[in-house]
C-alpha cells in the first residue's frame, strides 16, 4: 500500500473516532455533576439547559446540597425558579438540616422565600437546633421575612430544642432595637402565646426586663404578659 493511502485511512480512522465521540450523550452521572457546578457558578443559562437535558435535580453534592439548596444559598432567584418549576423537592435537607424554606428564613431572603411558598413548603421540616424558619429570621431581624412567614401555616409558638419560641429569639438573642420591636410586635399582633417561658422558667416579659428592652416590655405588658415574683431581674433602661 502507497503510504499517501495509508494516511489517508489513518485519518478517515480518527475522524470517525472524534465523530463518534462529539455525537456520544453525555453520561448522566457528568450531566448532575455539571448542574451542581452550573449553579454553584451562577451560570443560569447552562443551569436551563442541563435541566432540558434531563439532568437530575435531585442530586446533592457533599454536604448533602440539592441544586436547589444551593442556588438559595447563593439568593439565586432565577436559578431557584427553573429548579422549582422543574420539580425540585422545596423540602430537601442537606448535612446539617438546612431545607430551602430554613435557609432562606435564617438568611432573611424574602424574594426566594416568596417563591418557596409557592411550592407548599412543609412546616414541620426543622433545622439542626430543631427550630422553624420563622424562629432564626425572629432572632436575626428580618421584619418582612417575619411577616410574611406569619401569613403562613409556621407554627408561631414552636419550641426548639434551646427551649425557645420565635418571641424568646427575639428577645433573648437581639438587641432591643427598632427591628426586633417591629417583630415582636408582629408576632403578638399574630397571636404569639407572650407568656411561654423558656427551659430555665424565665419568660419574655422576664428577658425584657432584664435586658432593659423597654419598649418590649410595653409590648409585652399590652399584650398581657406576665413576670413570676419569684424572679428578681434588674431593669436596666435602654433606649
Amino acid at each position: 500500500m502507497k503510504p499517501i493511502g495509508t494516511l489517508k485511512i489513518f485519518c478517515t480512522v480518527i475522524l470517525a473516532t472524534l465523530l463518534g465521540f462529539a455525537g456520544r450523550a453525555i453520561p448522566m452521572e457528568e450531566r448532575d455533576k455539571r448542574l451542581i457546578s452550573a449553579v454553584t457558578q451562577k451560570d443560569l443559562q447552562t443551569v436551563q439547559q442541563l435541566v432540558n437535558e434531563g439532568a437530575n435535580i435531585h442530586k446533592k453534592d457533599a454536604r448533602g446540597r440539592t441544586p436547589l439548596l444551593i442556588a438559595v444559598s447563593e439568593n439565586q432567584i432565577e436559578i431557584a425558579r427553573i429548579l422549582i418549576a422543574a420539580g425540585a423537592d422545596v423540602n430537601a435537607q442537606d448535612h446539617i438540616q438546612d431545607s430551602p424554606l430554613l435557609l432562606a428564613g435564617a438568611r432573611g431572603y424574602l424574594d426566594i422565600l416568596r417563591l418557596i411558598l409557592q411550592s407548599s413548603p412543609d412546616f414541620v421540616v426543622y433545622n439542626r437546633y430543631g427550630g422553624t424558619a420563622l424562629i432564626p429570621a425572629c432572632e436575626r431581624g428580618h421584619v418582612e421575612v417575619v411577616k410574611t412567614l406569619l401569613q403562613t401555616k409556621v407554627d408561631i409558638n414552636h419550641v426548639n430544642h434551646l427551649g425557645w419560641t420565635a418571641l424568646l429569639e427575639a428577645i433573648v438573642l437581639s438587641d432591643g432595637g427598632p427591628q426586633h420591636q417591629e417583630i415582636v410586635q408582629a408576632l403578638v399582633d399574630a397571636g404569639a402565646n407572650v407568656n411561654i417561658s423558656d427551659h430555665d422558667g424565665i419568660t419574655p416579659l422576664q428577658h425584657a426586663q432584664k435586658k432593659g428592652f423597654s419598649k418590649i416590655v410595653k409590648i409585652l405588658e399590652s399584650a398581657g404578659a406576665v413576670s413570676s415574683s419569684k424572679l428578681k431581674l434588674p431593669i436596666i433602661q435602654i433606649e
